[in-house]
């Protein structure tokens, strides 16, 4: 079992910056690739940022790529996802998941094993 905390979301304006953190437990952090997606209420879990079990392999959704970084840090068994110039459309609930199985980039939210409970993102025009 693997339990993913997120943390550092807020109410920013457009045009700022957060870093959101999902620190994880329980298992081998390297072990999993790692990924965040948001959902607003009403619709379905949208992929944003993905990265492998290294951290070697990253891939965006491109409403945010140029904008958004995802990172990881496997000895302190976090990951991150850095947002910059954001937007009152990037408004939404963000969580962190993680799933076995090596060193991929996975962007589907149904092959992911375990789900954080998320973290509020409000960005105000």
């Amino acid at each position: 079992q693997v339990h993913l905390v997120e943390s550092g979301g807020g109410l920013v304006q457009a045009g700022e910056s957060l870093r959101l953190s999902c620190e994880a437990s329980g298992r081998t952090f390297s072990d999993y690739a790692m990924g965040w997606f948001r959902q607003t209420a009403g619709d379905g879990r949208e992929f944003v940022a993905a990265i492998s079990a290294s951290g070697s392999a990253t891939y965006y959704a491109d409403s945010v790529e140029d904008r958004f970084t995802i990172s990881r840090d496997n000895a302190k068994n976090t990951m991150y996802l850095k947002m910059n110039k954001l937007k009152p459309e990037d408004t939404s609930v963000y969580y962190c998941a993680a799933v076995g199985g090596g060193d991929i980039v996975v962007v589907v939210a149904y092959e992911y094993e375990y789900w954080g409970k998320g973290t509020q993102v409000t960005v105000s025009s």
